[in-house]
């Protein structure tokens, strides 16, 4: 009998020491995930940006037959037909069809023989609504909400305060410096207003305001979709 052993030659791993759980986590995710962190707080964060939507400066109704091509102008009337997202307005001066886009492709954002303020631009005949106002007093506002798009980067930052100030009276003044009147806010986009306003002839212009307090005019290939 031999007193040779059999010595196993499978090559085996070693463990070494156990390497720490914790690892350093890039600066730039820290960032991003401060600024996201109302885009994670679920009803909080739908909450915090239903409550900043954007509204445009109200303006008094006009009788349906005094409209004329403005980008800030309204009606009040009774609700006379009814054509999927568009309806007729009835006052005692005459008609004007108001289309309502999206929100009222169900042809149910209103009801016929309803009261209703409109406010919206009165462009290529149509009544574009911006504002829909019921006779009990309940608004709807129409299309975009404005400022920067819902999830951005530049919506977050406004989420946490740490978006560009928008010093309504201050840019509002730099559109009177600029030789306007009867400034109305229309819309609003990331670091802009639009707005509607009056030169020194009292023709109606569209303007593009920068919130650095820039005015030019507003092509009318930037305008609003008809």
């Amino acid at each position: 009998m031999s007193d040779d052993k059999m010595i196993d030659g499978t090559a085996r791993e070693i463990p070494g020491p156990a390497k720490p759980a914790h690892r350093a986590v890039a600066r730039r995710t820290w960032v991003v995930g401060a600024l996201a962190a109302p885009l994670a707080m679920g009803a909080l964060g739908l909450s915090l940006a239903q409550g900043t939507t954007f509204q445009p400066t109200p303006v008094e109704p006009v009788a349906i037959q005094a409209l004329a091509p403005s980008g800030a102008t309204a009606i009040t009337g009774t609700v006379a037909e009814i054509f999927g997202n568009k309806f007729v307005v009835q006052d005692p001066t005459g008609r004007a069809l108001v289309e309502t886009g999206r929100e009222g492709e169900d042809g149910k954002l209103v009801a016929k023989g309803e009261a209703v303020t409109v406010q919206g631009r009165f462009e290529t005949g149509f009544l574009h609504a911006s504002v829909l106002t019921h006779g009990d007093g309940r608004k709807v506002l129409l299309g975009p909400a404005g400022g920067p798009p819902m999830g951005s980067l530049d919506w977050a930052k406004e989420r946490i305060g740490l978006g560009p100030t928008l010093d309504l009276p201050a840019l509002t003044a730099s559109v009177q410096a600029a030789g306007y009147s009867d400034v109305r806010v229309t819309g609003r986009g990331p670091r802009h207003l639009d707005v509607a306003a009056k030169d020194r002839d009292g023709r109606e212009h569209q303007l593009h305001v920068g919130f650095d307090g820039q005015v030019r005019e507003q092509p009318a290939r930037d305008r609003p979709p008809v």
